[in-house]
């Protein structure tokens, strides 16, 4: 009876596990779901009553609005342009400097990672102003260096993939010494290759945390033609006010890419954080 009572239990509990989750689940679609079905509503339409949570029809000239008013080409452009050259200038130089940390000895080495890993606890507002006074002596205000060049090195970055490079075995990079390569040579043909679950994280993050990036492109830009997207569509809702339907489209506009990114690298995604588990 014992053995039949814990069976029983055990289903129970994987029920409940499963009520719990899809209850989350819905929780966290519900929003999305609602963004989604405003954003098609007619301009008129009472979006605070959620007895009409379907449209009434498909009212695809709310995006059009959306992009004709907030000079949508150019936004789409200035964004993808930064987050893609952030993304990769921050996995590159954020692998570098990981490498160097992990596999090369030099004197110092561990005393100067523990001070480059010091400033993530360095709020970014704090930095924000001399930065920004630094790039004005360099005439980088309101250009796409400002934009860019700030944003390309991470002490996250660096510390998370200097966390996996020391997870690989040293026979490897003892074979590829061996067989001619020099410490570059290891860094390209044999770490770099290892750690693809751990550089498709770290550029999951970084094309995220760009993409949406709002405080730092509205300092250090001035004219449209210069804004991205999520700072375009600020400057949208102050010229037209809350108009819900529109912001509901430009804010669908702007969540396509970074799901679309997601949906291509989860099995790298999830593949780096069950390793990190597994070796951490």
């Amino acid at each position: 009876m014992s053995k039949v009572a814990d069976k029983n239990a055990r289903r129970i509990t994987y029920a409940l596990s499963y009520v719990f989750l899809i209850g989350v689940g819905i929780s966290m679609a519900a929003p999305l779901l609602w963004m989604l079905s405003t954003s098609f509503k007619s301009p008129d339409a009472d979006v605070m009553n959620l007895k009409d949570i379907l449209p009434d029809g498909l009212h695809w000239e709310n995006y059009r609005t959306v992009m004709v008013e907030t000079n949508f080409a150019r936004a789409l452009f200035n964004s993808a342009l930064v987050t893609i050259t952030i993304t990769v200038g921050q996995v590159f130089t954020s692998s570098l400097a990981a490498f160097a940390f992990a596999r090369l000895q030099f004197k110092g080495r561990d005393k100067l990672f523990l001070g480059y890993l010091g400033t993530m606890m360095i709020p970014g507002a704090v930095t924000m102003i001399p930065v920004f006074i630094l790039l004005r002596h360099l005439h980088w205000v309101n250009t796409y260096w400002g934009l860019i060049v700030p944003a390309m090195f991470s002490a996250y970055g660096t510390f998370m993939l200097r966390q996996f490079f020391m997870t690989i075995p040293r026979e490897l990079e003892d074979a590829a010494i061996m067989d001619g390569c020099g410490t570059l040579g290891v860094y390209w043909h044999v770490v770099l290759p290892l750690s693809k679950p751990a550089l498709a994280t770290l550029s999951i993050l970084t094309f995220m945390g760009s993409w949406r990036n709002f405080m730092w492109p509205v300092i250090i830009t001035h004219t449209r033609d210069m804004f991205t997207l999520p700072v375009a569509l600020a400057q949208f809702q102050e010229m037209y006010g809350v108009q819900w339907v529109l912001m509901m489209a430009g804010s669908v506009i702007m969540i396509i890419p970074m799901l679309a990114v997601f949906i291509f690298g989860q099995r790298y995604f999830v593949e780096g954080i069950q390793l990190g588990a597994l070796k951490g």
